[in-house]
């Protein structure tokens, strides 16, 4: 596995779930992740995040790749699978466990339910914390999962659009899963060990995601990895006032007027609309975007 230490350039990356193909809200990723590595005069790279296999909708990557290419969102490799990448990801719970940073856990969620206080309130959305049932042994359970140990996981960082960050993880989150008690390896551990092995220096994505960067990054330091920079631009919302979803009514974008499809995307981005070719739009919004995260020498700017 390689760290982002072995690559001197830029190397950014879009990351997509087939779970359907590309809507509004995708796009606003997929764009702000394309333009930040054309500002820095770097690659940018697709990996299809298909790890979750039960959620997975079967075709819907080709739409996605297809999507992309009518948008004239062309990578600059040819794009990897998460499902053929187990073998990296069961090295990397290897490594861990070997060093007593991961261990099973029998517990169900009915079983983190009901170790929490009774009645406890929970925010919608928010995570179920781990009460660290199963750190000391199992206690007679069967192993149906393994969870990486976040004791004194006070994580900071910056984020280049949002500012300084914090998380206490073992408060926020605690001990959370590696490899779920179905066979699947957690989106958190493949994301980090395929952001290492394809030496990716940025990551640009929604900020949906924005809270998973403490346990990311908690991660990435008890697997020695590099950490890279990180973006969380903002998102396009369902009449709901929620995150655009399949769940909340989103379409799939119209690649029948990509440049239409475009516009919307750079709006949310604060860019301003164009007309004329595709060519002629990305380059505008290329120097739009370098002008505004990207200085002279090639550093971000912070926020």
């Amino acid at each position: 596995m390689q760290s982002a230490d072995h690559f001197s350039h830029y190397r950014g990356r879009f990351a997509p779930s087939p779970t359907g193909p590309l809507h509004a809200g995708s796009l606003v990723a997929a764009l702000a992740s394309w333009l930040d590595a054309r500002a820095h005069r770097g690659q940018w790279l697709v990996r299809i995040e298909d790890v979750d296999s039960p959620r997975t909708v079967p075709g819907a990557d080709r739409v996605i790749l297809s999507q992309l290419v009518a948008c004239g969102l062309h990578a600059d490799a040819p794009p990897v699978w998460q499902s053929t990448r187990n073998a990296l990801y069961r090295a990397a719970l290897d490594r861990l466990v070997a060093g007593a940073l991961a261990y099973p856990c029998g517990c169900s969620r009915k079983d983190i339910e009901n170790a929490m206080a009774a009645g406890a309130p929970r925010a919608r959305h928010a995570e179920l914390r781990y009460p660290g049932t199963c750190r000391t042994g199992l206690h007679g359970k069967a192993a149906r999962a393994w969870r990486l140990r976040t004791e004194g996981a006070a994580i900071h960082w910056q984020d280049r659009a949002v500012g300084p960050q914090a998380q206490d993880v073992e408060y926020t989150v605690g001990d959370f899963v590696l490899l779920r008690a179905d066979g699947c390896f957690a989106y958190q551990l493949a994301v980090v060990v395929d952001d290492a092995d394809q030496g990716i220096s940025h990551v640009v994505r929604g900020a949906d995601l924005l809270d998973n960067t403490a346990r990311q990054i908690w991660l990435q330091q008890s697997l020695q990895l590099s950490t890279p920079q990180y973006l969380h631009a903002p998102l396009v919302l369902g009449a709901n006032g929620e995150k655009l979803s399949k769940q909340n009514g989103a379409q799939a974008i119209d690649t029948s007027d990509p440049l239409g499809a475009l516009n919307q995307a750079a709006a949310t981005l604060g860019l301003p609309s164009q007309s004329g070719s595709m060519d002629h739009a990305l380059s505008a919004w290329t120097a739009a975007w370098a002008s505004t995260w990207v200085r002279p020498e090639g550093q971000t700017r912070a926020t």
